[in-house]
């Protein structure tokens, strides 16, 4: 126990690989729940990799990865947002192509460098290790941003999600409402690009999300335990791929042990979820 819940915390770099996981833990949950209720989980995967061309061309030039992930991670939600609007275009096919056309545009970049598999294994999944105090201030301002403006338009959003038309009825601008949504999606999105890369990111939004709305029934206490369960997953996922790795030379990646923290928490609420229903089912088959 002691090697869980100290040790990892001696070495500089877990202290801030922790943080920095606990803090994309929380936003991820929070954003996730608003994901779920628009039914957006195809947008978020496809966001993660639009992003990539971004940060393959800053990575390439030495530039900052946070300003060419956001440039294309916008770029992307535009784009999006307008073929969205356009009768002939369906939306999940304009998705599609840009997931493609984006991935291949980075691939392309990052092949042109010397060590094109090493820095295609970085950007595809991450370096949590790696995260430094700059990267650490980043995600602190861009979690800041994301949560203050889902908390001034959570009343909004959440009558978008659930009736669209009584919403428009009411006056509220939906399709800025859609924009600013997918445009807190791409930026959660890149936050967490640099720590779990453009593969595993799309777990911390969605899993602890999923596995809160099998536990709750309210918005609000959805998003609560949504947060928890991310922050505790990461923060799990990242001291048993440390203690594994020291002390029992099992090498483990710690964004794909992060991931499987949450899927196995996620499929042991499923299936209790599933047992307690099965035995109330029973219990009133019993008792007519």
């Amino acid at each position: 126990m002691r090697e869980l819940l100290i040790e990892p915390f001696q070495a500089g770099y877990m202290r801030r690989a922790i943080v920095e996981i606990v803090v994309l833990g929380v936003l991820g949950g929070v954003i996730g729940v608003h994901v779920l209720l628009r039914r957006l989980s195809f947008l978020t995967e496809v966001v993660q990799h639009t992003v990539f061309p971004g940060i393959a061309i800053a990575f390439a030039f030495g530039q900052s990865l946070l300003v060419g992930a956001l440039t294309t991670g916008l770029a992307s939600v535009v784009l999006l947002t307008m073929l969205g609007r356009t009768r002939r275009i369906d939306a999940d096919s304009a998705m599609a192509v840009l997931f493609a056309v984006f991935l291949a545009v980075g691939v392309v970049v990052v092949s042109r460098r010397r060590g094109f598999q090493s820095d295609l294994t970085a950007l595809l999944f991450g370096r949590i290790l790696a995260v430094d105090e700059r990267q650490l201030i980043d995600t602190f301002v861009v979690a800041g941003l994301c949560l203050v403006v889902l908390a001034v338009l959570h009343k909004e959003l959440v009558l978008r999600a659930f009736d669209q038309g009584g919403a428009e009825a009411l006056g509220y601008p939906v399709n800025r409402l859609d924009l600013v949504l997918d445009a807190v999606i791409a930026l959660a999105v890149v936050a967490g690009i640099r720590a779990m890369g453009t593969v595993l990111v799309v777990a911390l939004v969605i899993t602890p999300a999923a596995t809160a709305r099998l536990l709750c029934r309210r918005v609000g206490t959805s998003m609560a335990v949504a947060a928890v369960l991310g922050a505790v997953g990461g923060w799990l996922g990242l001291v048993i791929s440390y203690d594994a790795s020291v002390h029992h030379g099992w090498r483990l990646a710690p964004g794909a042990t992060l991931v499987m923290v949450l899927t196995i928490g996620f499929v042991l609420v499923a299936a209790g979820s599933w047992f307690v229903r099965h035995r109330r089912v029973r219990a009133l088959v019993v008792a007519a």
